[in-house]
């Protein structure tokens, strides 16, 4: 072979294995980047919710009323679970508070009817630790700025790999993993067995104590300042905020560490800032079944259907009576000790198991 067939025919292999990978990541579209579903896509494995879902914010709809911003814990409230609000569900892995006022402005831009904003906070997220890092979605709005940014994403071969692992879940509707989406932007769970959501609960309520409780946390003294500048973000649209349940084991682990004083602290500062809030974190009927989480920190999704029903309708018979209240600074003090009474009982069930 000559070197001139040679080279024509390395290009041609190379063009053809190029085509190949384009394409196939076109398919599949495991980065979120054109929106469209077929059979072979259904569910798709998270690679950086940060970038998908502002990948997905950027090419996708404009068109969305409201926006949902949270932790992991929030990816699971689908938007299909609130009846008459487009529900944009923008929330991410180890999202930390100072991030929530960067997603707001970037969804603005990207979203111009926007009416409402529900915003998840988690308590271990109120320490110096987890929220005094300054942390932003800049880094990512840069990124898919870049020139040819789709077009490099479609040849990589890591893409593929992604693409490939994608294509083999979806053709067997599996979902092994934590957190797994299909292509409305709904997270799913694998459902473990009792035993095993035991084993994980333990140890995660092993990891929070190591980590997140006792003298690893120091209530973050701008944590309001933050809560405001979101709230001024959010201008005259609607606000609501909501804490995120986990199990009661882990909350007894809170309670036992001494730190019930500060969760009084924080659901204070989150009343003052924003009049209001849903609280859904104590020991209730749906907390204290650790089946329905899938480590005690993260709920599944029916969870999530109730916590959305709760928000848009008080007073539904849809949702156990004892699970998510409104607290304002008419109801706070009375809320508080309910919490406190609570928050004994289940510590005494709990030393006597």
């Amino acid at each position: 072979m000559t070197d001139k067939k040679f080279a024509r025919t390395a290009l041609l292999l190379f063009l053809t294995l190029a085509a190949a990978t384009a394409g196939v990541n076109y398919w599949i579209d495991p980065l979120w980047h054109y929106g469209h579903a077929n059979a072979f896509n259904t569910v798709q494995k998270v690679t950086n919710e940060r970038e998908q879902k502002i990948a997905m914010l950027h090419y996708g709809r404009h068109d969305y009323d409201t926006l949902l911003i949270g932790s992991s814990r929030s990816t699971y409230i689908h938007p299909t679970a609130f009846e008459g609000w487009d529900v944009f569900n923008f929330s991410v892995a180890n999202l930390s508070i100072r991030e929530v006022h960067s997603f707001m402005i970037y969804s603005q831009s990207q979203l111009p009817g926007l009416e409402r904003y529900l915003i998840g906070v988690d308590f271990f997220k109120s320490s110096e630790k987890e929220a005094g890092a300054p942390r932003a979605l800049t880094n990512y709005e840069n990124k898919i700025d870049q020139p040819f940014y789709r077009t490099k994403n479609l040849l990589s071969l890591d893409t593929l790999e992604i693409s490939i692992q994608n294509f083999k879940k979806s053709v067997t509707d599996t979902v092994d993993e934590d957190r797994l989406y299909n292509r409305k932007g709904e997270a799913f769970a694998n459902r473990l067995t009792k035993e095993e959501v035991e084993e994980s609960t333990s140890a995660k309520i092993a990891r929070f104590e190591k980590e997140f409780y006792g003298s690893n946390y120091t209530y973050y003294k701008d944590y309001p300042m933050i809560l405001q500048k979101i709230k001024d973000a959010a201008g005259d649209d609607e606000l609501s905020v909501y804490t995120t349940p986990i199990s009661t084991g882990l909350f007894v682990s809170l309670v036992e560490s001494g730190l019930l004083d500060e969760y009084e602290h924080w659901i204070r500062d989150l009343v003052k800032v924003n009049g209001g809030v849903w609280n859904f974190m104590y020991p209730n009927s749906i907390t204290n079944d650790n089946m329905n989480y899938i480590d005690g920190h993260h709920f599944y999704p029916e969870i999530g259907k109730l916590i959305a029903k709760r928000i848009q309708n008080t007073d539904t018979t849809e949702v156990p009576e004892d699970f998510g209240v409104y607290v304002t600074a008419d109801n706070l003090e009375e809320h508080l000790q309910d919490v406190r009474e609570l928050a004994e009982q289940a510590v005494r069930e709990s030393g006597n198991k």
